[in-house]
């Protein structure tokens, strides 16, 4: 019995079904050299002018000589997902099915470790592409309880960090986050309500409670990220790896004094402290 050669049969079936053949075997392309240059370009001045739109963007990289119109800077922060601070109607995009909660942060005084968690997405520019990276941080001390790099933008390393830091610190009695889909996927709010945790989520005019997870990451890039060029994940990972054990160990805050933000979570209340 004769067999059809396997690129005959699919010939036969694209024609059935009235497809290109080519796009059955096209494989998905990475940005190139210059787009990712372009993004490393305006993840730099977006951390020193967090209110840039594209349009402004656009103008700010024509003026630093860089070949690159406002259409090709929205495209690519969309893909970076930076979000300017100031407010305009769908500023930020949601998930059409997933629940937005109320911010519960309005007028609270935040005093003590485990009051606040807040957790946060950032771009990560490498040499050769680009992943992102969740943190979770503890608002009191400004710890970093947890984090993930990942190379997809699903709600999964999100939802394993959440888990990691309730496993090593227990439950905060509030977790806040912007309202991106990851944060407002079931995966993730389920988590923190089987953990009895009040889930709060930035709303209009509340960009300034990200302010505490935003240094951090301006901190991260500077200080480690653009430095390094990382070459692989791997690498990343290491490198970023180190640079929180630093942050949280050696690095002290002003708002506490000379003690660092492992220091000031564990001496606020040693019952706190992480299980070995």
């Amino acid at each position: 019995m004769n067999q059809d050669h396997p690129d005959l049969s699919v010939r036969r079936q694209c024609s059935l079904l009235s497809l290109a053949r080519s796009g059955l075997y096209y494989q998905p392309r990475g940005e190139s050299a210059e787009n990712l240059k372009f993004m490393e370009v305006i993840d730099r001045q977006f951390l020193e002018t967090p209110w840039y739109g594209s349009r402004q963007m656009a103008r700010h990289m024509q003026r630093e000589g860089h070949r690159c119109g406002r259409h090709r800077v929205r495209r690519l922060m969309k893909l970076m997902r930076p979000v300017p601070i100031y407010q305009e109607p769908k500023t930020s995009k949601k998930h059409p099915e997933h629940r937005i909660y109320p911010c519960l942060l309005r007028g609270l005084s935040i005093t003590r470790p485990n009051q606040v968690w807040y957790t946060d997405i950032s771009y990560i520019p490498m040499r050769r592409g680009f992943l992102d990276l969740v943190a979770i941080m503890d608002w009191h001390s400004r710890r970093v309880l947890s984090w993930r790099l990942s190379n997809s933008m699903d709600a999964g390393f999100c939802v394993e960090a959440l888990k990691e830091a309730l496993a090593k610190y227990g439950p905060p009695e509030i977790c806040n986050s912007d309202q991106g889909s990851q944060f407002t996927s079931t995966e993730f709010t389920e988590v923190l309500l089987d953990a009895k945790v009040k889930i709060s989520m930035d709303g209009r005019g509340r960009w300034i409670d990200n302010r505490m997870i935003e240094r951090l990451l301006r901190s991260l890039k500077y200080e480690c990220v653009y430095l390094n060029a990382f070459e692989a994940g791997s690498e990343a990972r290491r490198g970023i790896g180190a640079w929180i054990s630093y942050y949280d160990e050696k690095r002290s805050h002003s708002s506490h004094g000379l003690l660092t933000p492992t220091e000031t979570y564990d001496t606020a209340n040693p019952n706190l402290r992480a299980a070995a």
